[in-house]
């Protein structure tokens, strides 16, 4: 099994319905447009079905494929802002643990240097 297969299968539910709901609503797009699968196929340059596969939400199906279905929808343009680093919920929520840390470590620090120095001027 390769290492491609093997991330596939431990994919968690939620992304696995993501990846569902996206290849739903590209369906939808595609219909709403009166498109035929067979034209849409032709358009990405994809056969019909890997383009099945794309409406059904398939994990293995090709970034570069789905890309190309939200440019014939023109929402391509999101793809730059997925993961960028101003979105990274988990990035910054252990930013600001780091940096409490910091001012903990810091505060404890200045507290410390504080009592030596009253301890050395009582004596």
């Amino acid at each position: 099994m390769s290492k491609a297969t093997r991330a596939i299968q431990q994919l968690p539910p939620a992304t696995l319905g993501a990846l569902q709901k996206l290849g739903a609503d590209l369906a939808v797009a595609r219909l709403r447009r009166k498109e035929s699968l067979r034209t849409w196929a032709k358009r990405l340059g994809v056969t019909l079905s890997t383009l099945q596969r794309l409406e059904a939400g398939d994990p293995a199906v090709s970034i570069g494929i789905v890309a190309s279905a939200l440019w014939l929808i023109n929402r391509d343009g999101e793809l730059g802002n997925l993961a960028s680093p101003e979105h990274d919920q988990g990035a910054l929520e252990l930013n600001v643990r780091e940096a409490v840390a910091l001012g903990q470590a810091r505060a404890q620090a200045s507290a410390d240097a504080h009592m030596r120095a009253a301890s050395f001027n009582k004596d």
